[in-house]
């Protein structure tokens, strides 16, 4: 198995952020072999919202029209493999890898080819751990189902405000907790699955990191004021959804009730 102790210096920035450590109840909980298949099909979930979540800002805030429907045209086959349970799964990564060339920025966005280049590549990575999640679910015949949403994502995006560019800056707040959030949570999770699943947890380490990274410069950068008040705001209210009770397990869910 990869060693996790070579990670520890890109996760202790993580921990230092993060408000709270994930609960020991969820870690038991998530530990249990008949959690597992809820666990990945979730992940999978989780992969395919955050690369709509980047696509829809670059949409709403740095491209045409003509180049929205490019972003849209990328993200289908994945979205029809989830919502309508159709599409030929093994040609999904041979679409679009040249996509950032199709865009066309938005004149009146000073900051949209940062806000192009980071989203871009970000979904451009989560589409590609989407369908390593789903080819792993393949390989232990591991059925896709339609589950619930957590809770979590949609108590973050209460806090956004909701006037500009406060909103953007807020959810590119939130999308830098999710992202921190769930690089903790593979780490966790390394020393109680199997080997295989272990490595594929470690290698998603570097790129989680990193989007966390991304996302909080993005929103120091578009803010006219500090962001800090922001980001403890957040990341209180973060720390409370992970630490209150939930009556669902899912990979963000809370404590599992009893």
């Amino acid at each position: 198995m990869m060693n996790l102790s070579a990670y520890q210096s890109l996760l202790e920035p993580i921990d230092a952020f993060l408000h709270c450590p994930t609960p020991s109840l969820w870690i038991d909980e998530a530990k249990k072999a008949e959690n597992l298949s809820i666990l990945l099909i979730d992940h999978m979930i989780c992969e395919l919202k955050a690369a709509q979540t980047a696509a829809w800002l670059v949409r709403k805030y740095a491209i045409d029209k003509k180049s929205s429907e490019i972003l849209l045209n990328w993200l289908q086959p994945y979205e029809n493999l989830i919502y309508y349970k159709g599409g030929d799964f093994h040609q999904l990564l041979s679409r679009h890898h040249d996509i950032s060339k199709q865009l066309v920025l938005r004149p009146d966005c000073p900051y949209a080819e940062e806000l192009v280049d980071k989203m871009v590549t970000l979904i451009k990575e989560e589409l590609h751990h989407f369908y390593q999640v789903f080819d792993i679910m393949s390989q232990r015949n591991i059925k896709y189902q339609s589950i619930t949403a957590s809770r979590y994502a949609k108590g973050l995006m209460q806090q956004v405000r909701t006037y500009e560019p406060a909103t953007l800056v807020d959810k590119l707040i939130c999308g830098a907790y999710i992202e921190a959030r769930s690089c903790e949570r593979f780490a966790k999770l390394v020393p109680y699955v199997d080997e295989k699943l272990a490595n594929f947890y470690i290698s998603l380490l570097r790129s989680e990191a990193r989007h966390y990274q991304d996302y909080l410069k993005l929103a120091q950068k578009i803010s006219h004021t500090g962001i800090d008040d922001r980001v403890k705001l957040i990341g209180q209210v973060e720390a409370e959804l992970i630490s209150r009770e939930d009556c669902e397990f899912r990979f963000h869910s809370g404590v599992p009730s009893r």
